[in-house]
């Protein structure tokens, strides 16, 4: 059985800081300072000419890099259609590209994701799938929980037949740092209803993505 999903993002709560959850986001200031104090760390000096900006633009790319928190995949997949005329096939968006980071050493994971699910009475629009994926990417991540999370908010909001997410990625926390073994990828994947249930069904899916 897969673990349960908190499928909305925490809330936030602007009071000088932010506040997500239970945990106080310090201001930009703070966030700034914060990286002044890595270059330090690192051995170099945050005023020279080449660094003074750099704060200012880790914060920015900060901002990027963890937008998920900010959204709502319940939200993103709310909005469906039941005009289908009766179609109850697979529906299959895949080689969708993703950037997350590493929650351990906050580093990049980059791959691409496959999502397909079996409707019952509704459809979602296919760009919201990829929405999905990437309110779950934009997080500090391991795969593994990612993959669980992209199925799981599918499954629930949409209540299909069946969900499967198939994930490969290639981690820089071992490629760039660690063990160093560059051009090294990992495949996960989670099978919900029909997709776990119904070989036939998981061996199209596999086939239509290349890894049957």
């Amino acid at each position: 059985m897969n673990p349960p999903n908190p499928l909305r993002a925490p809330s936030i709560v602007r009071d000088h800081g932010e506040r997500q959850g239970n945990v106080a986001r310090p201001t930009r200031a703070q966030a700034e300072e914060a990286v002044r104090t890595l270059i330090r760390w690192a051995g170099d000096d945050p005023a020279r000419e080449g660094l003074v900006g750099t704060p200012d633009r880790v914060v920015r790319s900060y901002e990027e890099f963890y937008a998920g928190y900010d959204q709502d995949p319940e939200a993103i997949l709310r909005t469906t259609f039941e005009e289908t005329d009766g179609y109850d096939e697979m529906v299959l968006l895949k080689d969708i590209p993703f950037e997350s980071h590493c929650e351990h050493h906050m580093v990049p994971i980059i791959g691409i994701a496959h999502v397909a699910y079996l409707p019952d009475s509704r459809v979602v629009g296919i760009s919201k799938l990829a929405r999905v994926v990437e309110a779950y990417a934009k997080r500090l991540q391991i795969q593994e929980k990612m993959t669980v999370q992209i199925a799981n908010a599918i499954n629930d909001i949409l209540k299909p037949k069946g969900v499967a997410v198939v994930i490969e990625a290639a981690h820089e926390c071992m490629t760039s740092r660690g063990v160093h073994k560059p051009g090294v990828s990992m495949t996960t994947s989670t099978m919900l209803g029909a997709f776990r249930d119904d070989s036939s069904t998981r061996r199209e899916f596999l086939a239509f993505i290349g890894k049957h």
